[in-house]
């Protein structure tokens, strides 16, 4: 009796088909989960949840951990987690159905849907197409032009009007610099030829055909006791994560904010292996699932990232998707970082294998983990990758506080600013940026972003005319204490507002402050 009884215990957790899956691929899952369990807790995430496809079958849904430190709601296959840059390919996806309808082309100029398009060189803004936009070689860096849109009253159309204004840094399609403002205008490019908004055509296209009842396009649709996952970030000088508000990141569109859950987004893996095809229906043709899936530009492999990771031999950027190999197989992958949050999702085509991980922390362990997925199912020798990698990042972090330790070293004591602290109050304007304003509060100077109500740091003398920045806790973002400095025209009058705040996805040095 107890063994029927949890049979149909099972068969109520998992559909027939579901159970089938799972039941033969039995000891590989249990292999997964315990290392997918043990991996969590060396790395101290609060919670992390994975979904696995395998041959059109979703095998295995499962969530490990808490939602929230502090209290006891489980994360479960259902839990919502922001999945960020992994909206871009729900972007290309939207592209690919009006290319089979012949509504645009992807390599159609942007000015031709978008006329008030411009960036900082002409030629570049004449000959940018659709492809271009949605595969990172416009020519500029990284992450540049974020501060645009990260925490600011822009709408989606004055962030991609005031990216004219961000100089490039290589020329145009020479390199790759990954762009989320670039896809935020491909996304709105897909809604106006549409007739409809970016989220309520992913919304139609994708989320409802596809059964991803839960999924949505924006964090103030949250609400009180609903199944989310709350952000956790380790602030500067910490040891162990803190709860944060979430990222309000709506004017990003396209290029990044979606949330959703592995049940459903294991849904999206099965349309992706299937080429475009889901449950028999079409959504987009086959062509075009191979044009995302081609290489437009190249990335190069570092000798140190080659001989950690051997069998790869490419790195490549397709149309919303990064190309790369492993093991001898292609593997089409994206991840996805947001304030607290991190998820990957990798898709191997030639073995019909998906897997998708989110996370509601700051760590590297997803991007890595479907490796684990993938040498268990290729049945290739064991390689601890979570070891390995948190072993390299204490290492990382070590070399961090020797850095930092190095720059509080570097400190010129006994200095003194050249003006009265009276004189650095007032407005200082970006073209870029907008305005920020230095004035005074308790005998001491602070900084006020202005296109954002939560950017306000604290400045502290350091030395000469520069300041030390500590932002206050309503900005969610870890950021290190950063500088200010303050430099003089010949006449003894201010000139510029330099701020410098080193991380791994925010320049400030692009902002270029003068005085008002």
């Amino acid at each position: 009796m107890l063994h029927r009884r949890f049979i149909l215990f099972l068969l109520v957790l998992f559909p027939l088909s579901l159970f089938a899956q799972a039941s033969k691929y039995r000891s590989p899952l249990a292999e997964i989960d315990a290392y997918v369990a043990k991996a969590r807790e060396d790395w101290k995430i609060p919670g992390l949840a994975m979904a696995i496809v395998k041959d059109d079958q979703v095998i295995w849904a499962k969530g490990y951990g808490v939602r929230e430190l502090g209290r006891p709601e489980p994360v479960d296959e259902k839990t919502l987690f922001a999945i960020a840059s992994n909206s871009k390919a729900f972007t290309t996806a939207l592209l690919a159905i009006l290319v089979d309808e012949g509504k645009l082309k992807w390599d159609d100029k942007v000015t031709k849907y978008w006329p008030e398009f411009e960036l900082y060189d002409a030629y570049v803004t004449r000959e940018m197409t659709i492809r271009d936009l949605v595969s990172h070689r416009s020519g500029l860096a990284t992450f540049s032009g974020d501060l645009l849109w990260y925490d600011t009253m822009y709408s989606r159309a004055e962030v991609i009007r005031r990216a004219r204004y961000i100089k490039p840094v290589t020329s145009f399609r020479s390199a790759y610099g990954y762009q989320n403002i670039m896809f935020l205008l491909a996304g709105e490019i897909a809604a106006k030829v549409a007739g409809k908004n970016w989220d309520e055509l992913v919304k139609e296209k994708f989320f409802t055909p596809l059964g991803m009842t839960m999924t949505n396009t924006s964090v103030t649709l949250r609400k009180p006791n609903e199944n989310w996952a709350s952000p956790h970030v380790i602030k500067h000088g910490a040891e162990s994560n803190s709860v944060v508000r979430y990222d309000v990141i709506d004017n990003c569109g396209g290029a990044a904010v979606i949330n959703s859950n592995v049940a459903e987004l294991a849904q999206w893996m099965r349309l992706q292996l299937g080429r475009g095809t889901y449950n028999g229906k079409q959504f987009f043709s086959a062509a075009q699932s191979h044009q995302m899936w081609q290489p437009n530009i190249f990335n190069l492999i570092s000798p140190v990232a080659e001989k950690f990771n051997p069998t790869r031999h490419f790195s490549a950027y397709g149309m919303g998707w990064a190309l790369a190999d492993y093991q001898g197989r292609k593997v089409v992958s994206h991840g996805g970082g947001m304030t607290g949050m991190i998820s990957q999702t990798a898709l191997m085509p030639q073995e019909n294998l998906g897997v998708v991980i989110l996370t509601n922390s700051e760590t590297g362990l997803p991007s890595w983990m479907v490796n684990k997925v993938f040498d268990v199912f290729l049945g290739v020798p064991k390689r601890d990758w979570s070891a390995e990698l948190l072993a390299r990042t204490n290492a990382g972090n070590a070399a961090a506080k020797a850095a930092e330790a190095k720059a509080e070293a570097a400190q010129v004591k006994g200095t003194k600013p050249s003006l009265e602290q009276s004189k650095y109050v007032g407005t200082y304007s970006s073209q870029l940026y907008g305005d920020a304003k230095i004035s005074e509060e308790n005998g001491r100077l602070v900084l006020h972003l202005l296109p954002s109500s939560n950017f306000i740091g604290d400045l502290e003398h350091w030395h000469y005319d520069t300041f030390r920045v500590k932002w206050r806790d309503s900005v969610r973002y870890a950021f290190p204490k950063g500088y200010v400095t303050f430099t003089l025209k010949a006449n003894g009058q201010l000139d510029e507002m330099k701020i410098d705040c080193p991380n791994p996805d925010f320049d400030f040095t692009e902002l270029d402050f003068r005085r008002k």
